[in-house]
């Protein structure tokens, strides 16, 4: 593997977004992914994924998410995971494209996990042509709330958010700390699992906390704009959508729901995947692999 490009960007407000450039090493590309990651990852975290697109023949692209990775983080405390409007999202990702990818080889092709697939969504709706393709993990359709109904979840939340609280955790989260394996909802991968532990071990400021109020009725508010009339309808770029059948953090039904009414998507559910698709056993991943390059292989 080339040495990669890691470098930061400039995204305004004296804000820095880190980026990463994995240039393909041999001389006939088959064209460029933008790897998208998901709330509270980086870079690092999917180093695997990476080599593996890189053996397939593609430059690669991926970004640290404003608020984590080494990114610039939004608050005082850098544990927590913050954005005022998931819009910030979207204005990123378009300093990204245009000042980082402008020459990136075609076709283009988006990868994107979790949070990164639903600002995936949004950014393809908003800027069609970009991609010539897309293929979106475990999409953030909705949000798994066990054990409060969504519909209190998200009355709690904004009344959290609009009443001052917004800089706050939500209950129960807190600072980071090092999850479990045992009934972990991510993967059922024991050695996948702990490569984002390793990670933050090697460098704790990659280290991040669970998500503020602030952020969680940013994401209700944009699962709103997925859910409108006329969003999905209006997206024209192919898609291949991947949830995994014992998914316990994005709700399947929710995905299955707008993967209905993309006009040029399929959705494959994958059997004893849990939510981490990309980070899954062998016969998980080998599922995945199977289906991106199949899509692939068809335009």
């Amino acid at each position: 593997m080339r040495q990669p490009v890691i470098d930061m960007l400039d995204i305004g407000g004296g804000l820095k977004m880190r980026y990463g450039i994995w240039p393909f090493p041999g001389s006939e590309c088959r064209g460029s992914v933008l790897l998208l990651n998901g709330r509270a990852e980086f870079l690092e975290k999917h180093l695997e994924t990476v080599c593996d697109l890189l053996e397939r023949g593609f430059d690669v692209y991926s970004l640290d998410w404003r608020g984590q990775g080494l990114s610039s983080r939004m608050l005082e405390n850098p544990h927590k995971g913050h954005v005022a409007s998931f819009e910030d999202y979207i204005h990123d990702l378009d300093l990204f494209v245009r000042n980082v990818m402008e020459a990136a080889t075609r076709p283009r092709t988006i990868l994107a996990h979790s949070m990164g697939a639903h600002i995936a969504l949004r950014f393809i709706r908003e800027h069609d042509g970009f991609a010539n393709r897309a293929v979106l993990v475990s999409a953030m359709c909705d949000i798994h709330t066990f054990p409060l109904p969504g519909v209190l979840a998200r009355r709690i939340v904004k009344w959290a958010a609009h009443s001052g609280r917004k800089d706050r955790y939500l209950p129960g989260d807190g600072n980071y700390r090092k999850k479990l394996y045992f009934a972990n909802p991510y993967t059922s991968d024991p050695v996948r699992f702990q490569d984002e532990h390793r990670a933050i071990a090697r460098n704790p400021a990659l280290a991040l906390g669970g998500p503020t109020c602030g952020w969680a009725a940013a994401a209700f508010d944009s699962i709103d704009q997925l859910r409108s009339p006329g969003f999905a309808e209006a997206v024209h770029t192919p898609i291949l959508m991947l949830a995994g059948r014992k998914d316990r953090v994005v709700r399947l039904d929710a995905l299955k729901a707008i993967a209905r009414r993309l006009p040029l998507s399929r959705l494959l559910v994958i059997e004893n995947a849990r939510h981490e698709i990309l980070k899954e056993t062998d016969a998980v991943r080998k599922r995945f692999w199977e289906a991106f390059d199949g899509f692939l292989r068809k335009g």
